[in-house]
């Protein structure tokens, strides 16, 4: 099973001078290395996403679906992405969205 989180640091996303919270893309690129996460779930640190309104914005895609995430701007956020990474490398059935990211959820439409 192959999932992919595009984590955006483009335009907006992470940008403090815009007065957007950094994403924390080194403690990204550290965590799937060292958690051998590679071959499972593919991290991609990309340009801009789109949705800038909801800044810190990540799409997951995994199982056929595209989950998006904005308003990431806490430690816990990226780390809750690096927990579900694992569980989903894992094979682990409990692999749905975690709780902390749940309220982060938005259609691309509805932030336009």
């Amino acid at each position: 099973m192959t999932a992919r989180f595009t984590v955006c640091d483009g335009c907006c996303c992470g940008r403090t001078e815009k007065g957007n919270n950094e994403v924390p893309v080194d403690f990204l690129r550290s965590e799937w290395k060292k958690h051998e996460l590679k071959n499972d779930v593919k991290l991609t640190i990309s340009g801009c996403l789109g949705p800038c309104k909801m800044n810190n914005v990540s799409l997951i895609t995994f199982n056929g679906n595209r989950i998006w995430l904005g308003k990431l701007n806490g430690e816990e956020h990226y780390g809750a992405l690096v927990t579900w990474a694992q569980k989903i490398a894992s094979g682990s059935l409990e692999a749905e969205i975690p709780e902390i990211l749940i309220e982060h959820q938005f259609l691309p439409t509805s932030a336009n």
